[in-house]
């Protein structure tokens, strides 16, 4: 939390205030309101994160490319073993 604050403390300087209609202009900007105007930085610098995936109905099989029916294996059935008989011991 402590590092968070920081952060927004020294990026006063880059950020402009970008008030919501019922919030004053201030000429020392808080944490919070930094912290309400990083979307225009992070807009700037870009993000090194991969654009999200479509979702919803998959885009389908790709046109032109080959299809292959799955290799089958034999079917392999077990004899039941019937179970041991332990010996019998004299006495």
């Amino acid at each position: 939390m402590p590092l968070m604050t920081w952060e927004l403390w020294l990026a006063r300087d880059i950020v402009t205030d970008n008030p919501l209609p019922w919030q004053k202009s201030l000429d020392n900007l808080t944490p919070g309101r930094v912290a309400q105007a990083m979307g225009g930085v992070f807009a700037v610098i870009g993000t090194p994160a991969l654009p999200p995936k479509p979702r919803g109905k998959s885009p389908g099989w790709e046109p032109g490319k080959k299809r292959y029916r799955k290799n089958r294996c034999p079917i392999v059935k077990k004899a039941v073993t019937p179970p041991r008989k332990e010996p019998s011991v004299a006495v």
